[in-house]
């Protein structure tokens, strides 16, 4: 913490550490699926991609985080249309990660903070997180 502090007070930046994988017992199947545009057929997509895996797997039985970067971060903003279909996948076990640097870019550009969904989890990178989850059995989609 000190030396979070310290560095900070001398303008140097702190290297945040990816989030791991939440290993849980009974997973065989581990699905990342990446987002890095604002289309509306996209989002459908791997929305749509997380439900047909899991229907197949079962929910016990498959690891999926979706990664949003880029514009793809509109995924999860709080007032996304598809904040229900999210909402219902994040209960199965779904992980959705919005990209930090992602959002401090808007921010920056738009002088105000990002309206992200409860159901989002911030990551440093989206594209590190991506990397992270490969390097441990994660298979990398992108619809």
């Amino acid at each position: 913490m000190l030396l979070a502090v310290a560095a900070s007070m001398c303008g140097a930046s702190v290297v945040r550490a990816q989030i791991l994988p939440d290993e849980r017992p009974f997973v065989e199947h581990r699905l990342v699926l990446q987002l890095s545009d604002d289309s509306e057929g996209k989002q459908h997509q791997v929305l749509n991609n997380a439900e047909n895996v899991m229907k197949v797997f079962g929910p016990d039985k498959v690891a999926i985080e979706v990664v949003t970067f880029g514009p793809g971060i509109v995924l999860l903003r709080d007032d996304n249309p598809n904040a229900e279909h999210i909402r219902s996948l994040k209960v199965q076990g779904v992980v959705f990660d919005v990209c930090q640097n992602t959002i401090d870019t808007w921010e920056k550009n738009n002088g105000k903070p990002f309206p992200i969904s409860a159901q989002a989890r911030r990551v440093p990178s989206g594209v590190a997180q991506i990397m992270t989850l490969a390097e441990h059995g994660y298979t990398p989609v992108r619809p």
